[in-house]
């Protein structure tokens, strides 16, 4: 198998939102986010499927080494052999990926935040570089466009929060705000439990409803802020946001209960959401 066959392999064996969105790329930038891309999997299944918190940072610092190795010349992974003839055309430096790395080792360290503004910094870790990267690979021609998809990667992170509070309890970790759990009296071992009458009361919609307006206020400022220059070469950004604004649609009208299941699309739906949103921005 190839590194390009790889990584093609890694992203389709997903069903990821990121996969349908950029499958109407041109050849070169589709082949560039989807190494990217398979990167990002490969990094943030070491925390999620490694149980032993031990190995799985002996596993990010081995990540950390092979990006020095092969942006010094000497990639070995099949990711980065497939990515790293594409970086210096598409502006994917070495420091985009360690902020990767960092938001995935950030889940090693801590399993709960504060207040807002430490899950930010989180989100800006592991959504909002990503959104700049994959922004660089679509086309960017304005400064502008950045600023943009780094509000578009905390909208996505927001509604994966939003969608994943359930599987992020099984393996003991609260993306919530401390602080706002606290302000709707839900506890967290309401959430823990994943089950009722302990998670699904009108509290915990209560809080839901307030993470789920702060994901579309989030969404509409991403939006406000890209270039009409850009609009265009951002269709595949588009459409992984209105997949993922349906997502959180769904899960509202579900009434949130995302303690037992994990909401999701079918692939025909996000294949249509995302066909239909590069016919609109044309």
């Amino acid at each position: 198998m190839t590194p390009e066959q790889y990584v093609e392999d890694r992203a389709a064996k997903s069903g990821s939102s990121f996969y349908y969105a950029f499958r109407f790329l041109p050849p070169p930038r589709r082949a560039a986010i989807t190494a990217f891309y398979a990167f990002c999997r490969e990094v943030d299944d070491v925390v999620d499927e490694v149980h032993d918190p031990g190995v799985a940072a002996t596993k990010l610092a081995w990540w950390r080494k092979e990006v020095a190795a092969a942006f010094g010349g000497a990639p070995s992974h099949p990711v980065m052999k497939a990515l790293m003839p594409l970086a210096a055309a598409y502006a994917i430096e070495a420091r985009h990926l360690l902020a990767v790395i960092d938001g995935c080792e950030m889940d090693l360290q801590q399993s709960r935040y504060l207040d807002f503004a430490g899950l930010a910094r989180y989100c800006h870790l592991v959504a909002g570089v990503v959104g700049e990267v994959a922004a660089n690979i679509f086309g960017r021609s304005d400064v502008r466009t950045t600023a943009y998809a780094h509000r578009l990667g905390l909208a996505m992170q927001l509604t994966n929060i939003i969608r994943d509070v359930g599987d992020d309890a099984r393996r003991g970790r609260i993306y919530l705000p401390a602080d706002e759990l606290k302000r709707f009296d839900v506890k967290a071992n309401e959430l823990l439990k994943r089950e009722s009458p302990w998670g699904y009361s009108e509290r915990f919609t209560a809080l839901m409803k307030v993470q789920a307006e702060r994901a579309h206020r989030t969404y509409d400022e991403a939006f406000a802020l890209l270039p009409d220059a850009d609009r265009r070469a951002q269709r595949p950004g588009l459409a992984m946001a209105q997949i993922y604004r349906t997502l959180l649609r769904e899960i509202e009208a579900d009434g949130f209960r995302v303690l037992h299941q994990r909401v999701s699309l079918t692939p025909l739906r996000k294949v249509w959401i995302a066909m239909r949103t590069h016919w609109l921005e044309r």
